[in-house]
């Protein structure tokens, strides 16, 4: 009966072992998309502001009255002009290799930002040491009443 117990010496620990390495994977897993998540929606919101200054980028003689009311129309290169002044300010803080990729105005009437910015894991940035590019969409109106 003594030597079964004694055959056991040392199992729990392995068991431990295993047990914390696991646990330490995932704690690394979860920060790391909690990161991506968060640089995710900052760059989002960068692209929305971005979009909104976009929208704005109209002179006052480009408005009309129309029997429904005042119109606009916005155009590409002064959307475009606006934005990258916009994001030249850095508004929002560092973003790793910010990228304008897209400010146009593809109606007149709205503007549409799309910008790019890549990501790195906080922890253990050994297995994707480039990191993931993310690009975002962001689309604003004027409106005038």
């Amino acid at each position: 009966m003594l030597r079964g117990a004694r055959d056991e010496d040392g199992s729990t620990l392995l068991l431990a072992m295993f047990f914390g390495m696991l646990s330490l994977v995932l704690i690394l897993m979860v920060t790391a998309a909690t990161s991506l998540y968060l640089e995710r929606k900052r760059l989002y919101s960068l692209a929305d502001a971005a979009a909104l200054v976009g929208a704005e980028a109209f002179e006052l003689s480009s408005v009309s009255l129309d029997a429904g009311g005042p119109s606009l129309t916005l155009r590409s290169p002064q959307v475009h002009a606006a934005v990258s002044g916009f994001l030249e300010d850095d508004p929002v803080g560092s973003f790793d290799a910010l990228v304008l990729e897209d400010a146009a105005s593809r109606d007149g009437r709205s503007a549409s930002v799309t910008v790019s910015s890549a990501w790195r894991p906080p922890i253990l940035s050994l297995f994707v040491p480039d990191g993931i590019r993310l690009e975002v969409t962001a689309v604003a109106r004027s409106v005038l009443r």
